[in-house]
């Protein structure tokens, strides 16, 4: 959510202050740890002047007497996202998603129908978000990805000078947050930049936002589903969210036609010619869109309402609010896009991503997990049978390729 935003500017923040940082990784690692505890030590007074007993400080710091290198690595070298746009799609909108969040809709049917009720968030949005922030929570059993949050943040706050005050309050949120006994620390797990639960909420978003949904005197987001959809929902709803009424359009454009920058009526829009692709006609005329085609004109062009907006403040990029709502469309069993991306090659099923990956693990180019998701280690893999089968290499995860493996 909109702890990715931060995320970034922590990278950024993060490559600019190497110098501090390196100071922080010498080749001495008990110096490193020497100046971690008395960091420790001097933000126990801060910590206690923001209402912090000194009891929940000392607890939530047992066992941690050193910063986490993985999190000074991941805050340093965290790369933005540059890859073409039906890449970030094609990984987020797939087979799978699908399927696991349609069978999520009909287990969290009871949950779900009182979320709605009390929000007036659709519930195929709040299963698209859950399945873009933590795979449905599959990510929460990964511990190679959750870590102490107390420990990921307190080494944020000691390592990464440009972005200590940032990480200082989200420190003191955490602590805050042991301190009411929603969670206790041995359970406080989160992403490297303390992102937490099931919807990957920064701890001053869930002292705003969390909702104790299933009753049981905890607003716990990362054992209970229900609390965490609801916490989302409730984020969107106290940021504008507009019941019964659709993210957007895909829409057809009328070639060779200019259009107006910013929001105008879904009406005014018709009238210059802009259609949905099943003829019929937009809903709540009189609500304002604004025209987006982020693969270009040749690509799928959308027309986003007020609701693609309330989106963005999870997470405010559009590639992230548009696969929200292009995922939900899905989980609600709308049809797939009339015009797809402009990718350069045949795209494979999500089933044939994982062959893909399978085979090339068989021929010793790949050592990840067979899980259909396209990332860096993939392509470099894929860019390495390219070379070697006198393809071009360009690391497209194609059904070309898929064929040549198959033969070799």
């Amino acid at each position: 959510m909109l702890v990715r935003n931060t995320a970034r500017r922590l990278a950024g923040a993060a490559a600019a202050a190497g110098l501090s940082i390196a100071i922080v990784l010498s080749a001495n690692p008990a110096f490193a740890d020497a100046g971690f505890e008395r960091w420790v030590a001097g933000f126990r007074a801060t910590a206690m002047q923001s209402g912090i007993s000194g009891a929940t400080y000392d607890r939530a710091f047992r066992g941690i007497n050193s910063a986490d290198p993985e999190v000074i690595e991941k805050a340093r070298f965290q790369p933005e996202f540059t890859a073409p746009v039906w890449d970030y799609f094609d990984n987020r909108v797939h087979e799978q998603s699908i399927s696991v969040g349609r069978a999520m809709a009909k287990k969290w049917k009871p949950w779900l129908d009182k979320i709605e009720a009390r929000y007036g968030v659709d519930r195929n949005i709040l299963l698209a978000i859950w399945s873009m922030e933590s795979n449905y929570g599959e990510i929460l059993k990964n511990d190679k990805v959750m870590r102490n949050v107390v420990r990921s943040l307190a080494t944020l706050a000691y390592a990464d000078q440009r972005r200590a005050k940032f990480a200082r309050t989200q420190l003191i949120a955490a602590l805050k947050i042991l301190q009411t006994g929603d969670i206790d620390e041995s359970h406080l797990m989160g992403s490297w930049a303390g992102a937490m639960g099931h919807t990957q909420f920064i701890p001053t978003s869930y002292q705003a936002y969390a909702v104790d949904m299933d009753g049981n005197g905890h607003r716990d987001i990362w054992n209970s589903v229900p609390d965490a959809l609801a916490t989302a929902a409730n984020l969107l709803k106290k940021n504008g969210w507009q019941a019964g009424k659709t993210w957007g359009y895909e829409v057809v454009l009328p070639a060779g036609t200019k259009f107006p920058k910013g929001s105008i009526s879904l009406s005014k829009w018709q009238t210059l010619g802009v259609t949905r692709p099943s003829g019929k006609p937009f809903r709540n005329g009189g609500d304002k869109a604004e025209l987006k085609v982020p693969d270009g004109r040749g690509g799928p062009a959308f027309l986003m309402t007020r609701n693609f907006y309330v989106l963005k403040n999870y997470n405010n990029a559009d590639k992230y609010a548009l696969a929200v709502g292009l995922l939900a469309d899905q989980i609600a069993g709308y049809g797939e896009l009339a015009q797809d991306w402009k990718r350069p090659f045949t795209k494979l099923s999500f089933a044939e991503k994982q062959e893909l990956q399978e085979r090339l693990t068989a021929h010793g180019y790949y050592d990840g997990k067979a899980d259909g998701k396209i990332g860096e280690g993939s392509r470099s893999a894929i860019k390495a049978f390219q070379l070697q089968a006198g393809m071009d290499a360009d690391g497209h995860p194609s059904l070309e390729v898929l064929k040549t493996l198959r033969k070799q």
